[in-house]
């Protein structure tokens, strides 16, 4: 009896040390590094189960033992995550739990596409249809087809969209930037109109936003916005034309070269403030927060006129006399 007994005693302490050991040995496989030698990109496809997408890292020799974490479901299907979509960079000193963690939490490599300020509606879309692992599905539409998709059916694009880096993960939609770009320029503006100055020569926040756009385009020097459209407002009260050279050329379109004529200063487009009165019709750009505060805050002053000095700023005069002084000092002795 008392052998029987020290037997049972030595099979249940030799049982429970290979069930340690194999308990150990499942673990240290959990824990092991995935075989890779560089960063490695891996996709979760949409609606990817955890054994599929444990066969496709076993099967692509990420993993080198699938089995141990198949056997997650059985052993502990508490510690079984579920798996977001998306593209994953693998690096060597992850393990295979790392990675699924990764997934779990959806740590998905994302891109990003940017938009600068002053560039227009086609200058954003070009950007988009050539952003890498975006989805390009209004592509192939118009911009009067794209803006009812986004709810603006028969509103003009330009200056509608707010300009940043905008940051997506493979598989979005170049809809959905657009869409984000869109709400945050109705933000943006809706903020900022609401604290505009009183006196201000328009009465809309579309009016302003089409002077933020002659702003923007006017001046890369971020001191100079406020005067700009301190210009441009005293211009706009005593009925004088606004006279922006960028108008001009948003007129001509695609006949834009790099260079404006006196013809092309004298041509009737709806855009060319040196023919029409006040401001053009609709934006010229996509201005940014700086272009957007400065034309509901213009600088006071007296200053009518500027000139560009050739590096990026501009010299204001007062008087018409001043101004072509200026302009043949910074124009034509250039």
């Amino acid at each position: 009896m008392r052998i029987a007994l020290k037997a049972l005693v030595v099979l249940l302490v030799l049982g429970l040390t290979a069930a340690f050991a194999g308990y150990r040995y499942w673990q240290l496989q959990l824990e092991a590094p995935i075989a890779v030698d560089e960063p490695v990109l891996f996709e979760v496809a949409p609606g990817a189960g955890f054994n599929r997408v444990v066969d496709q890292l076993d099967d692509s020799g990420v993993l080198e033992s699938g089995w141990a974490f198949k056997l997650l479901t059985r052993l502990e299907p508490g510690r079984v995550p579920s798996l977001k979509p998306g593209e994953y960079r693998l690096e060597p000193d992850m393990s295979g739990l790392d990675v699924l963690d990764r997934m779990a939490n959806a740590e998905v490599v994302t891109y990003s596409v940017t938009v600068p300020e002053g560039w227009t509606f086609a200058q954003m879309r070009s950007a988009l249809n050539s952003a890498e692992k975006l989805a390009h599905d209004t592509e192939d539409m118009s911009d009067d087809e794209l803006m009812a998709l986004l709810g603006r059916e028969g509103e003009h694009p330009e200056g509608r969209f707010f300009p940043d880096t905008y940051v997506y993960h493979k598989g979005v939609s170049d809809q959905q930037i657009l869409s984000q770009a869109l709400r945050r320029m109705d933000s943006v503006l809706a903020d900022l109109w609401e604290s505009r100055d009183e006196d201000l020569p328009y009465d809309t926040p579309y009016e302003a936003l089409i002077m933020a756009s002659l702003v923007e385009r006017e001046t890369g020097a971020p001191e100079e916005r406020d005067e700009i459209a301190g210009v441009f407002k005293r211009r706009l009260e005593r009925g004088m034309r606004l006279q922006t050279d960028p108008t001009v050329i948003y007129g001509m379109g695609d006949r834009y070269q790099g260079n404006i004529t006196r013809a092309d200063l004298r041509e009737a487009t709806d855009y060319n403030t040196y023919v029409i009165e006040g401001m053009p019709p609709t934006p010229i750009a996509l201005p940014g927060r700086a272009a957007l505060e400065a034309a509901v805050h213009p600088a006071e002053g007296d200053t009518l006129y500027f000139v560009s000095r050739g590096d990026g700023t501009h010299h204001f005069s007062r008087t018409l006399r001043e101004h072509n002084n200026a302009v043949n000092k910074y124009i034509l002795n250039r």
